[in-house]
């Protein structure tokens, strides 16, 4: 058999496929002293170990076969498999809403490449609809990829562009717009484009998936069904995120995006409301409303792009023993604002105070948030909290330290006067800052407990 025939495969893996006769794409039964796998032998990425024999199951998942447990194989069935999404025309239907896509680097759709183990995002309106045609018969679609990065690499830059091209969509007349984001920092770009897009006619919401698409457990075609529903119709014109509200295909949340937060590493329900409810449940075919406080749609063209931004913001989560030298060093840095993240109301240990007066003689701007997430920070209470607010930290309410770090960066970014910082950090733009959290704000439920397993059987996760 040619090289054509063991894609990826190397060293002691290839060794074992040219053994037992057997090839990528073929059909196979593994014995194994793990016992029997049977599947479709897949590409090996290029730059992946020589230890193992990737198979694709029958249940759609992959699993890696270590070659030191294999016995036997036996190819049963050879079908060389096209993993494309196929491209159809994206059909425009009179009485539709138009809703614009941008695209960010968020894998929503996607294809799996077998030579680097990448996924490849579809985004083009064709491939979108020939990945989810459901799409059709939400909204007229429009997509721009306005660069492509992993979401860790979302920063500054992003946040500015991605701004000015939401308002130069509003003023064209778009009913929606939707931003495909990787999930793990989607909260931190809510936060950022509502301050920076105030006052929007029209929804803005972000979105993502948990589990790529070719996986049967993905969310994306669901959570961009959703959104899509969300962006062309719902009456709601501020920034969101939309994402799975329970584990299962049910509905989709969307949060405020100053109010929302990554909670789960794996979760598809992974996004909650912090402090508050979620802004309404959609579903493919309807919006319902949870909350009653939001911003509504309005028919004009107005909104205020403000893309500012400093990169000389930082955040400290602080940790019993933490030692002076810690501020210090960001001083030195040349940080202009620290977002502190602090135990209970909102403490640090003493041994800090000399390092936080040395701070605020420089004219660091320093905010207390908390470590609890839910909550307010109250520095009136203990002696700690008053000797820091008088060293000058300044209680930042319950904002989020995601969205005080992203407010704060923000105001650098526009005027480094203490009064105006202060007013401007403690002046609600959309809800950062609230005047109470409601009683079924704060929800944690703990399984063993025997009111919540009889919860558990009787609703869902």
């Amino acid at each position: 058999m040619t090289d054509d025939f063991f894609q990826g495969y190397k060293g002691e893996a290839l060794e074992v496929l040219k053994k037992f006769n057997t090839r990528v794409w073929g059909q196979a039964v593994i014995e194994t002293t793990r016992g029997r796998f049977t599947g479709t032998i897949l590409p090996r990425a290029e730059n992946d170990d020589d230890k193992h024999i990737v198979l694709k199951i029958p249940t759609g998942y992959n699993v890696g076969v270590d070659i030191r447990t294999i016995n036997e194989m036996k190819e049963t069935g050879y079908k060389k498999a096209v993993y494309q999404i196929p491209e159809k025309e994206f059909p425009i239907t009179p009485g539709l809403p138009n809703v614009k896509l941008f695209g960010t680097g968020g894998t929503i759709a996607s294809r799996l490449d077998y030579r680097t183990g990448a996924v490849i995002p579809a985004f083009s309106p064709g491939e979108l609809y020939g990945a989810v045609p459901e799409l059709a018969d939400i909204c007229n679609l429009k997509t721009e990829k306005v660069f492509a990065v992993f979401s860790e690499n979302m920063g500054p830059e992003q946040y500015i562009k991605l701004s000015k091209a939401i308002g130069k969509e509003i003023e064209n007349g778009i009913d929606g717009i939707v931003i495909g984001h990787g999930t793990d920092t989607l909260h931190h770009t809510g936060a950022a484009l509502t301050f920076m897009v105030q006052n929007p006619p029209v929804p803005i919401v972000l979105v993502g998936s948990q589990r790529s698409s070719d996986r049967p457990s993905s969310d994306a075609a669901l959570n961009l069904m959703h959104a899509m529903n969300a962006a062309g119709n719902a009456d709601i014109a501020e920034v969101m995120v939309c994402m799975f509200g329970p584990t299962s295909d049910e509905y989709g949340l969307l949060h405020k995006g100053t109010r929302v937060r990554k909670m789960h590493s794996s979760y598809r329900s992974t996004f909650r409301t912090i402090g508050d409810m979620p802004l309404g449940r959609v579903t493919r075919k309807e919006i319902i409303h949870i909350h009653k406080n939001y911003k509504p749609r309005r028919k004009d063209r107005n909104v205020k792009i403000l893309p500012y931004f400093s990169d000389e913001v930082t955040m400290l989560y602080y940790h019993p023993g933490m030692k002076p030298d810690t501020i210090d060093s960001l001083v030195e840095a040349g940080y202009r604002g620290i977002i502190i993240v602090g135990t209970g109301l909102g403490h640090v240990n003493k041994e800090l105070y000399p390092a936080i007066e040395r701070a605020h003689s420089k004219g660091v701007h320093m905010f207390m948030t908390l470590q609890t997430i839910w909550g307010y920070v109250h520095m009136f209470v203990y002696d700690t909290g008053r000797d820091m607010m008088a060293k000058g930290i300044i209680p930042a309410g319950n904002m989020l330290p995601e969205v005080a770090w992203v407010k704060l960066s923000w105001i650098l970014g526009q005027t480094d006067d203490p009064a105006k910082v202060k007013k401007m950090m403690l002046t609600p733009i959309n809800d950062e800052i609230t005047s109470r959290e409601p009683y079924n704000g704060y929800l944690v439920y703990q399984g063993g407990v025997p009111e919540v397993e009889e919860f558990i059987k009787r609703v869902h996760k």
